[in-house]
C-alpha cells in the first residue's frame, strides 16, 4: 500500500478516536466549547493571558466549564461561589495537583507543591509544623526578617538616590530570608553562590510564566522531542540539587539533635524519629524536593510582588504619602517596624492586599486535581481530573471590589477607615492547598515596605500617569515591566 495512504489513514484513526474520547468522556462533565481532536481547545486560549481566556468563555459557558488543553478534559471554575464550593467546601475532593508535565518530569512527585497522597500530606505537615517551630525559637523567623530588612535599606542607601532598577536588591532580601530558614545563615548580597543560586530560581520563574512554557504543558510530547527553554528548567534545578546536597552532607556531620538550627536540621531528625511508613516520605529526595519547593515559592513571588508594590506607589503618589504618615505616627523614625504594629496601621495593612489583589500574581494558581469521581453541581467529574481555577476572576469580583481594575486600598477599609478583611482575598489560593508559606511571604510583604517607606522617599523618572502596569508575561505568575526609581533617604 501506497506510504502515503498509510499515513493518512492512520492520521484519521487517531482523529476519529480522539473524536469518540471526547465525546463519549463529556457526556457527564460541565459544557465547554467544541474542541479540536488532539490540540483541543487550544487555538481559543491566549497564552499570553490565559485569565483573560478563561473569563470571556465564562460568559459563554458559566461558572464551571471543560476545556480540552490538548486531549485531556481540564474542567474551570470560574468566580467566588465556583472556587469556594470546590475548595473549602469540598476540600479533600479537590485537593490532588493536577497535570504539570514538566515538574511530574523533574520533580518525579517529590516535595510539597507538586506532590500528591502521603508524601504531599506528610511533606505538608511537616513543613508547617517546622515553620511554627522556627518561628517561636530564640532567634524566630520575625526577627531574620527584621535584620533582612535593614540589610535592605542599607543597600537602597548605596544607591544614593540615583536612578535604579529594583529588581535585583528586592530578589536578594526574600532569598535570603529562605537562606536563612533552611540554611541558618543569610549571605552578602555580593556571595557568589548566593547569586548563582538567585538567578537559577529567578529564570526557572521567569520559563514557566513564558508562553512557550504554556504551549508545552498541553502537549507534554513536546517536552520530550523540541528544544526549547524548558530544558533550562531542568539544569536549574539539577544545580539546585546539587547545592542542595552538600549543605544536607555539612548539617548531617553536624546535627545536634537537642538543638536544631533550621528546616535541614529538622528534617534530618524527622528522617531519624520516622517510622516504618514514614520512611518512604522522608528520603534525602524529598528533603533537596522540598527545599527547591521553597525556594521557588518563597523567593521569586515575593520579590515580584514587592516590585509591584513600588511600582504601584509611585503611580499613586497619594497612597504612598497616607502610609507613610501612618508609619510616621505609629512607628516614628527611631525603631524598626514590627508585626505587632499592623494591627495599628489599617491603611498600611489595606495597602498591601490592595496590592495583592490588583496584582493578580497567580491568575490561574497552580492545577488541582480531583482524588475521586466527584458529583458536582450534577456533574460527574472522573479522579485524577485536572481542575483550574480562576483567581483572578474572584480578586477582581465587581459586587466585592468596586472598580476592580482600579488600584484602591479603599477595597479594603470599611467606612470608619478599619481594616476590613475579605473572604475574596485569595492571592494564595485557599482550601487544602493554599500556599504553606502565607504567613511568612505576609510578614516580608510588610516589613520590607514598611522599612523602605520609613526610610526612603520614592521618586519616580516619569509622571505618574505615564506609568505603565501592563505585565510583561501573565502565565503562570503575572511579571511587572521593568522600571527605574530613586530612593531619597529622609
Amino acid at each position: 500500500m501506497d506510504p502515503v495512504v498509510v499515513l493518512v489513514l492512520s492520521l484519521s484513526c487517531l482523529l476519529l478516536i480522539s473524536l469518540w474520547r471526547q465525546s463519549s468522556g463529556r457526556k457527564k462533565l460541565p459544557p465547554g466549547p467544541t474542541s479540536l481532536p488532539i490540540i483541543g481547545n487550544f487555538l481559543q486560549i491566549d497564552v499570553k493571558n490565559i485569565s483573560q481566556s478563561l473569563t470571556k468563555l465564562s460568559k459563554s459557558y458559566g461558572p464551571v466549564f471543560t476545556l480540552y488543553l490538548g486531549s485531556q478534559p481540564t474542567v474551570v471554575l470560574h468566580g467566588y461561589e465556583a472556587v469556594k464550593e470546590a475548595l473549602i467546601d469540598h476540600g479533600d475532593e479537590f485537593s490532588g495537583r493536577g497535570h504539570f508535565p514538566l515538574a511530574e518530569r523533574i520533580i518525579k512527585g517529590r516535595g510539597i507543591v507538586f506532590s500528591n497522597g502521603s508524601i504531599w500530606k506528610e511533606t505538608r505537615r511537616f513543613t508547617l509544623m517546622t515553620l511554627r517551630n522556627l518561628g517561636m525559637g530564640k532567634r524566630n523567623i520575625e526577627d531574620r526578617v527584621q535584620e533582612e530588612a535593614q540589610c535592605l535599606v542599607e543597600e537602597l542607601r548605596k544607591t544614593n538616590g540615583s536612578p535604579c532598577d529594583p529588581t535585583f536588591i528586592l530578589g536578594c532580601a526574600p532569598c535570603n530570608v529562605i537562606c536563612s530558614i533552611i540554611f541558618q545563615n543569610r549571605f552578602d548580597y555580593n556571595d557568589k553562590d548566593f547569586l548563582t543560586l538567585m538567578e537559577k530560581v529567578n529564570e526557572n520563574v521567569r520559563i514557566l510564566s513564558s508562553p512557550w512554557l504554556q504551549v508545552c504543558g498541553n502537549f507534554p510530547l513536546l517536552l520530550d522531542y523540541c528544544p526549547g527553554s524548558h530544558h533550562k528548567v531542568a539544569k536549574n534545578v539539577d544545580y539546585l540539587k546539587s547545592y542542595l546536597q552538600e549543605k544536607i552532607k555539612d548539617h548531617q556531620e553536624s546535627l545536634d539533635v537537642s538543638n536544631p538550627r533550621d528546616f535541614i536540621d529538622y528534617y534530618l531528625i524527622k528522617q531519624k524519629q520516622a517510622n516504618h511508613n514514614q520512611q518512604l516520605e522522608f528520603t534525602p529526595e524529598n528533603l533537596a524536593a522540598t527545599v527547591n519547593d521553597l525556594f521557588g515559592a518563597g523567593t521569586e513571588t515575593t520579590s515580584t510582588t514587592l516590585r509591584y508594590a513600588l511600582l504601584l506607589l509611585l503611580k499613586n503618589p497619594h497612597v504612598t504619602a497616607k502610609v507613610q504618615e501612618e508609619i510616621d505616627h505609629v512607628v516614628g523614625r527611631h525603631r524598626s517596624p514590627c508585626m505587632q504594629d499592623r494591627s495599628h496601621m489599617p491603611y498600611t495593612d489595606a495597602m498591601i492586599h490592595e496590592v495583592q489583589r490588583f496584582i493578580d500574581l497567580l491568575p490561574t494558581s497552580l492545577p488541582h486535581a480531583v482524588t475521586c469521581d466527584m458529583k458536582f453541581r450534577n456533574y460527574l467529574i472522573p479522579k485524577g481530573t485536572t481542575v483550574i481555577t480562576s483567581l483572578s476572576s474572584v480578586l477582581h469580583d465587581s459586587k466585592e471590589f468596586p472598580n476592580p481594575e482600579m488600584f484602591d486600598p479603599g477595597h479594603f477599609l470599611d467606612e470608619n477607615g478599619n481594616f476590613k478583611k475579605s473572604d475574596y482575598f485569595m492571592p494564595f489560593s485557599t482550601g487544602k492547598r493554599i500556599c504553606a508559606g502565607e504567613g511568612l511571604a505576609r510578614m516580608e510583604l510588610f516589613l520590607f515596605l514598611t522599612t523602605i517607606l520609613q526610610n526612603f522617599k520614592l521618586k519616580s523618572l516619569i509622571h505618574p500617569k505615564n506609568i505603565d502596569m501592563t505585565p510583561v508575561a501573565n502565565g503562570f505568575v503575572s511579571i511587572p515591566p521593568p522600571y527605574q526609581l530613586c530612593f531619597i533617604p529622609f
